[in-house]
């Protein structure tokens, strides 16, 4: 399975989790590295999309593939198990709550979760700390110039 993930530059050449444990986000509390990875090369971008402005317009984004063997067992979020309000921002701790114990457990590779930015799809969270994350390979990265209507006033 291949899944998409974009990065500054600076921070594109390998996989660790380390800029997520900095600040937490959905899915982790600070201090819990985690890979957050999309579906589809266009919801990472919408991902990204939504915290930028257009006195942020990014110069340096590359669009990084990843492939996941698709013999790893890959944690799906049962749909019941989510809060009413899990898609919200600022982000909730119990999903959160949910990622640590993802994390924690290392019992998957692989978490797959909703996106809150683009109902019906998904995000592949990645465990760095599993035993199989070396299987995991970045194979190609790209740069991804963003189109700059993205940032003009209607």
């Amino acid at each position: 399975m291949k899944v998409y993930r974009l990065s500054r530059a600076r921070y594109a050449d390998h996989l660790s989790g380390t800029g997520s444990s900095n600040k937490g986000a959905r899915w982790n509390s600070v201090g819990v590295e985690m890979i957050y990875t999309a579906e589809s090369r266009a919801l990472a971008m919408a991902e990204i999309m939504v915290h930028l402005s257009a006195a942020m317009i990014p110069k340096d984004y590359l669009m990084i593939t990843v492939n996941i063997p698709d013999d790893l067992v890959i944690q799906q979020l049962p749909p019941e198990v989510l809060p009413p309000d899990w898609n919200v921002f600022p982000y909730l701790t119990s999903t959160q709550t949910l990622g640590d114990s993802f994390i924690r457990d290392s019992r998957f590779p692989i978490f797959k979760v909703p996106s809150a930015v683009v109902p019906g799809d998904f995000n592949f969270l990645i465990n760095p700390h599993h035993k199989d994350f070396n299987r995991i390979k970045v194979e190609k990265t790209e740069k991804f110039p963003f189109d700059s209507r993205f940032f003009k006033a209607p």
